[in-house]
């Protein structure tokens, strides 16, 4: 940089509220460049600046007689030479990436970060340590909103909210919960920045709750280390932070269809049963989920078991095996507790493959289920022991893994682990560690396989490890519905773009048909169709009244049809880091508290009712002079305004972009049966779009790696109008390891007003159908391989 362009940077820091001194009793003593990290030697420790990429730089301060610890649960990003310049004028050093630009102020001592030139975030009073928690603070800007802190329910903007750190359930929790299962130490700003917290240990996070500009990590010990995450746009800002701390594999194909789960099916007769009624009823059916009872008749005192009641499910593993035959896979619930009453009670002490207390005996203590002991992860016996229970599990047959009550629910202070750790240190990253063990244990003993993990807590990065989050035991209630919408776009925001609810709510014994199907029209634009509650009253659809479950039904279908939508969005969140639901605020900077209405990927807004009997709904169309249309009805809709719409029993207010392509697929009763050979491709037109685009991932839904390895097709979409003519281009990408399907599509162009004078398919005239009250176009594109063709209509 010119010295010219470093004074402009500083007159930005010096008009920025970000320019103060730091801790007044700091001072710099000495720098040095070691490589591609820059080291600052102060009079109370040392500080280690490291970028990762040009958007990402993490700063790590060691107090005076500490060490450096290295070791990171959340970051796997590898640190690459970006080709950072180091500077020094007058009385500040610049440390400068093409993107993050490091200065550090000597007298007073201030670390500040920039991007591209902009004033960003700078510590405020930086690190210091008190009576009982250490900590590091950060200004905030006036206006500035925040989000982040893991999974709560407090209003999109949470700035003005000090979090505890400490994953703990909120049973029955309705529109609001300040603590749940998840507590991720990360703050993302209005401003396009992310700072993650990389240290586990239990603590707080504050949003400025004290109304005075300042953001405040507090934590009982450990690494004082956090990277700084930047960004153009949102976009980049999820891509970033993903590189850093790792991208979601894609799950299996079956993991986007419709669940049959309870807590909780007491026998194989009864789980059967439950089966063929969805098949009988004609809803559509992919995994069958078997709560606590599969290893126990009762609810507590048998947890630990691990292993299936013979007296209950006889034949478990000819159940299992008939279920697949259908295209049902099983998913079993299992605890890190041992219960001193369960089977494996004795051998768990004898392989000693439990926490302990500090006299070095197994730790118990009691809980709700009962008297209990720990699998300890952090011990080789341990993750050994519990790894080779889901090996022989598998074996048997089941197809997928729900951990639950992984925060863990309770885990005492004094519960020692394996490395000298406490439970405090380890208490928020138990149900990552305890994902991280599943998945490591497939990529070893069955590498081309995509695990399922359902698990109730988690931290940051978790995503790698292909963790299914849901937002816990909510309340059937409205308040419990209205809650939704936050959590799952607040935790894609953080890389878990997975989270989920129990759809129509866990507990109580509410029996409210109105609401429940409210959440599965809600369901269908959440990434996981999985209605769950306790069994007073059925959580399944073929339960449930007759209207209730033709509109249940429905809403099913409509999520099967979606298969090859949403199979596509979940393959760019595994490239991109982008999530599957998404705030307003992605396309709309002003929208910064918005949480009511959201995106479902690019091309969907959704606006769920979340009211009983609406007769009303304000919807946010985001974005002036865009173009939206009904996705049921068609009607236009113009952007950047407040819109109040009529809600109607059969659906929940969607809507679809103009320019967008949608492509859908022939129902059908499992994914087993799916085929991306026939698809109806939609597309959106208005003549104020010069051009769209959009794309078809597919591949065989189960290999794991499947695009890394060639298996794959991708078929890519783009349009363009200009002077009264509409082309619409297809073109395949093939992997290397894919042979090229027959795939055949019938185009649908909607809001054509007329009927088009003439429609060319690869310049030859083809037959064409026009319906004049939808305004629909279609038209039939016969099966080939070929890898492209052009639609050309003129209007």
């Amino acid at each position: 940089m010119t010295k010219t362009t470093i004074a402009r940077l500083l007159l930005c820091l010096l008009a920025s509220p970000l320019a103060f001194a730091q801790n007044a009793e700091r001072r710099l003593e000495g720098v040095t460049r070691n490589q591609n990290t820059l080291e600052l030697s102060t009079s109370d420790g040392r500080y280690l600046i490291k970028p990762y990429s040009a958007n990402v730089v993490e700063t790590t301060f060691i107090p005076n007689g500490q060490q450096f610890d290295p070791s990171s649960h959340a970051v796997v990003l590898a640190p690459v030479d970006v080709g950072a310049t180091l500077k020094t004028e007058g009385s500040r050093i610049e440390f400068a990436t093409p993107g993050i630009t490091v200065v550090v102020d000597k007298q007073p001592f201030r670390i500040s970060y920039l991007y591209k030139g902009k004033p960003l975030v700078a510590e405020k009073g930086g690190y210091a340590r008190g009576d009982k928690l250490e900590s590091i603070e950060f200004a905030l800007e006036e206006g500035e909103a925040l989000y982040g802190a893991g999974a709560r329910a407090v209003g999109m903007n949470r700035r003005g909210n000090r979090f505890q750190l400490y994953n703990k359930a909120d049973y029955g929790y309705g529109k609001s919960s300040q603590l749940l299962n998840f507590t991720i130490p990360v703050a993302l700003s209005s401003k396009k920045y992310a700072i993650h917290f990389d240290n586990p240990q239990v603590g707080f996070l504050d949003f400025d709750s004290r109304k005075d500009g300042t953001l405040r990590y507090e934590v009982i010990g450990g690494r004082k280390t956090y990277q700084v995450v930047a960004g153009d746009s949102w976009a980049d800002v999820m891509a970033n932070y993903t590189s850093l701390t790792g991208r979601q594999p894609l799950p299996p194909r079956w993991a986007f269809g419709n669940f049959a789960s309870r807590f909780g099916y007491k026998s194989e007769a009864e789980t059967r049963a439950v089966v063929e009624m969805f098949a009988k009823e004609k809803i559509p059916l992919d995994a069958v989920v078997l709560d606590l009872y599969w290893f126990g008749k009762e609810v507590k005192g048998t947890m630990g078991n691990l292993a299936w009641d013979r007296d209950t499910f006889p034949r478990a593993e000819q159940m299992m095996a008939d279920f697949k035959q259908k295209g049902v896979k099983t998913i079993v619930i299992t605890e890190p507790f041992i219960l001193t009453t369960s089977q494996r009670w004795q051998e768990a002490v004898q392989q000693k493959v439990l926490a302990t207390d500090k006299a070095g005996k197994p730790a118990t203590y009691d809980f709700y289920f009962g008297n209990t002991g720990i699998v300890d992860l952090y011990t080789q016996q341990g993750r050994d022991w519990f790894w080779n229970i889901y090996k022989g599990l598998k074996q048997g047959g089941v197809a997928g893994w729900w951990g639950d009550l992984g925060e863990p629910e309770v885990h005492p202070s004094w519960v020692q682990h394996g490395g000298g750790k406490t439970a405090d240190q380890v208490h928020n990253v138990y149900g990552h560690d305890w994902a991280g063990l599943i998945a490591n244990g497939y990529r070893k003993d069955y590498p081309n396989e995509r695990p399922f993990i359902l698990m109730r807590a988690g931290y940051s990065g978790s995503q790698r490890f292909g963790m299914i989050p849901w937002s816990g035991d909510v309340s059937r209630g409205w308040g419990g519905l209205q809650s939704q919408m936050e959590i799952s776009l607040q935790m894609g925001m953080q890389g878990l773009a997975y989270m989920h609810s129990d759809l129509g709510g866990f507990a109580g014994p509410v029996l409210d048909d109105e609401l429940y199907v409210r959440w599965l029209q809600y369901g269908v634009f959440q990434p996981i169709f999985r209605p769950h509650a306790q069994a007073d009253v059925p959580p399944e659809p073929v339960f449930r009244s007759e209207r209730t479950k033709v509109l249940a039904r429905e809403a099913v279908w409509l999520r099967y049809a979606m298969l090859p939508y949403n199979y596509t969005l979940a393959f760019e969140n595994s490239q991109t880091g982008m999530p599957l639901m998404r705030p307003v605020l992605f396309g709309e900077e002003e929208a910064t508290s918005i949480s009511s209405t959201y995106h479902w990927g690019p091309d969907f807004l959704v606006s769920p009712v979340v009211q009983p009997g609406a007769m009303r709904q304000e919807v946010h169309f985001p974005v002036k002079d865009s173009v939206w249309f009904d996705f049921h009805t068609g009607e236009k809709h113009r952007g950047g305004i407040l819109e109040v719409v009529k809600p109607v029993e059969a659906n929940i207010p969607v809507y679809v972009r103009a320019g967008a392509f949608v492509p859908m697929a022939k129902v059908v009763q499992t994914t087993r049966d799916y085929s991306s050979r026939q698809i109806d491709l939609h597309y959106y037109h208005d003549a104020s779009v010069g051009r769209g685009e959009g794309k078809m991932y597919d591949d065989d839904g189960e290999t794991a790696d499947a695009y890394a390895k060639g298996m794959y097709e991708i078929v890519r979409f783009d349009s363009t109008y200009a002077g009264g003519k509409l082309e619409v281009k297809l073109q395949t990408e093939t992997g290397k390891a894919q042979a090229p399907l027959e795939r055949g599509f019938a185009l649908k162009v909607h809001n054509i007003e007329k009927k088009p004078r003439s429609v060319t398919v690869d310049g030859r005239a083809v037959p064409f159908s026009w319906n004049a009250k939808h305004h629909l176009l279609e038209v039939p594109l016969a099966a080939r391989k070929q890898p492209a063709a052009k639609v050309s209509i003129s209007l």
